[in-house]
């Protein structure tokens, strides 16, 4: 059993998780994780592996099984984001184990670190949003440097996982760089280090000084988007219902727009305006300069419109 213990307090953990800690006969995990747990361990036998022993956790965990005892290896947060379940079925697979092995094999999902301190500081996570680990241990630099300026220049509010150790410290700093070529440098930020953990701490600053603050292992950093905003002590990211609804007035629709329908400036409205511009004399290249989109996509955009009638098509959500 994979198994996702949330942030670490036991009032976090799924009923799930807590039951799957019970039955097991063998609990593996690094060894911050085995303490948050300890209060569940009497009687059984406990692994304890270092941070950088992934794959020897799960062949801890696989060997013990296959010795038929019922083992739980816990990952903090969730096992399958940036946690435990990969790496155990890499070693899985290698070991030649199929779904139809006898060692049967399940994942306890947990709220991720994402989760837990976008809980913390408000609402920061309610429109698109993605995560980037800054960890080059395992993966190259240039790698995450493009998902970093490709993120950044999107407009996702992003959550950086692992951002910061003793020996890796530019890594942050180089982030902050490819950040700052697209974003404002009032943009939200919120550093969250060891969410509802004893030693928890909360720092709102912005992207100008994000590099400037403590930072470790232990902080996630949520980096708001251009419409992100902290007041009172939140930080919130729109959804976008000031787009179709007069919040000032009721809530009523606004001209044009309607409700359970897709925006004016959504995709078929949006064409509608393509098509006309590009009628109009605007260039293809021109276009896509405008729209900060690729001009092979704005070029089979026009050669291949959408039909208008789907405009009347019902949304299954309002949002």
């Amino acid at each position: 059993m994979l198994v996702g213990i949330g942030p670490g307090s036991v009032e976090h953990m799924t009923a799930r998780a807590r039951s799957a800690i019970a039955e097991a006969d063998v609990v593996v995990g690094y060894v911050t994780y085995i303490k948050l747990v300890a209060d569940l361990l009497e009687g059984k036998e406990v692994v304890r592996k270092g941070m950088t022993e992934e794959l020897d956790r799960a062949v801890s965990a696989l060997d013990a099984a296959r010795a038929g005892r019922k083992v739980a290896l816990i990952s903090s947060g969730d096992a399958g984001v940036y946690g435990m379940a990969g790496p155990t079925y890499e070693v899985l697979f290698q070991a030649g184990w199929t779904p139809e092995d006898d060692v049967a094999v399940e994942i306890v999902p947990g709220a991720s670190a994402l989760n837990s301190c976008a809980a913390l500081v408000g609402a920061p996570l309610t429109h698109d949003f993605c995560a980037i680990s800054l960890s080059d241990l395992l993966t190259p630099w240039p790698v995450i440097a493009r998902r970093l300026d490709a993120v950044a220049m999107a407009d996702f509010v992003v959550a950086l996982y692992n951002p910061k150790s003793g020996r890796r410290t530019r890594q942050i700093v180089e982030a902050q760089r490819l950040f700052l070529r697209h974003r404002r440098a009032d943009t939200p930020v919120a550093i969250v280090k060891s969410a509802y953990r004893r030693r928890q701490n909360i720092v709102f600053t912005t992207l100008a000084q994000m590099a400037e603050q403590d930072i470790g292992m232990l902080s996630t950093v949520l980096i708001g988007n251009g419409s992100t905003f902290v007041r009172d002590g939140l930080m919130v990211t729109p959804r976008g219902y000031a787009n179709k609804y007069d919040m000032d007035d009721g809530g009523a629709t606004r001209d044009g727009e309607k409700a359970g329908r897709s925006l004016s400036t959504g995709l078929l409205g949006w064409l509608d305006t393509l098509q006309a511009d590009h009628a109009a004399g605007e260039s293809v290249e021109q276009l896509a300069a405008r729209h900060r989109l690729p001009v092979d996509y704005i070029r089979a955009t026009l050669d291949e419109p959408l039909e208008a009638a789907a405009a009347d098509a019902p949304e299954e959500s309002e949002a």
